[in-house]
Parts: structure tokens; C-alpha cells; sequence
């Protein structure tokens, strides 16, 4: 079965799609979740309350539009473009995350989410 979520951060209203991973059980099973949005580089990070080690295939390179739990802060990302830890124009996150996810559509338009936006995450 697909699991579809919402998010919504700040003014933007969008869909994802969780793909079939531990990390991605765990944050269906948590939902719905609510916070502050944290902005690094073309990155929307928050803490959440679900902790989860790094999978086998975790990594810090990752595609635009990719949803990812970033174990060291508990974090749920959303990334967008290119951040400070990018060498090109790839997203490149801080150290390795678990991929749970795509954002439907064009991810860019969280680039008009400013810092400290209100962000909730629920099951479709």
C-alpha cells in the first residue's frame, strides 16, 4: 500500500510519497507531527519524536525532493537544492540520512518557507 502524507510549511501545501523503509514506518506510525522549520541552505529540517539509528543504505548525497531522517538531531528533511555541505548543485546533507520519501511535484517551492515556519506533516 502507498502512504501518502500532506505537508504543509509556512504558506506551501504539498503531497510525498513514504517508499518502504523502516525509517518510513516509523515516521507513518508517529504521525501527525508539528514544527518549527529550520532552514539550511535549500533544506527544511526539524525535530521530530521519533529516533531511529542510520540504515544500511544511508547517505548524504540525495535528490532534489527527497525526504530524510537525519539521525544525529532526530530530524525530518526536506531538501530542496543545493545546501552548505553541497559540492555541485546536488542536495547534500550534513552526515547520512535515511531517504524515506519524495515530495510530489516541484520541491522548489519550499524555497518561499522562511525560518521559524510552522510545518505539519499528516497521513493522506
Amino acid at each position: 500500500m502507498t502512504k501518502l502524507i500532506t505537508i504543509k510549511a509556512g504558506a506551501v501545501t504539498t503531497s510525498a510519497t513514504l517508499n518502504d523503509s523502516p525509517t518510513a514506518e516509523a515516521i507513518w506510525n508517529a504521525l501527525p507531527i508539528e514544527g518549527s522549520a529550520n532552514i539550511w541552505g535549500d533544506e527544511i529540517y526539524f525535530s521530530i519524536p521519533v529516533s531511529l539509528g542510520e540504515e544500511q543504505d544511508a547517505q548524504a548525497e540525495v535528490q532534489l525532493g527527497d525526504l530524510a531522517f537525519w539521525p544525529p538531531g532526530n530530524a525530518f528533511c526536506i531538501f530542496y537544492g543545493p545546501t552548505p555541505a553541497s559540492i555541485e548543485n546536488e542536495p547534500r546533507a550534513a552526515s547520512p540520512v535515511n531517504v524515506f520519501g519524495q515530495v510530489e511535484g516541484d520541491a522548489t517551492i519550499f524555497r518561499s518557507v522562511g525560518n521559524g515556519a510552522k510545518v505539519s506533516i499528516q497521513a493522506q
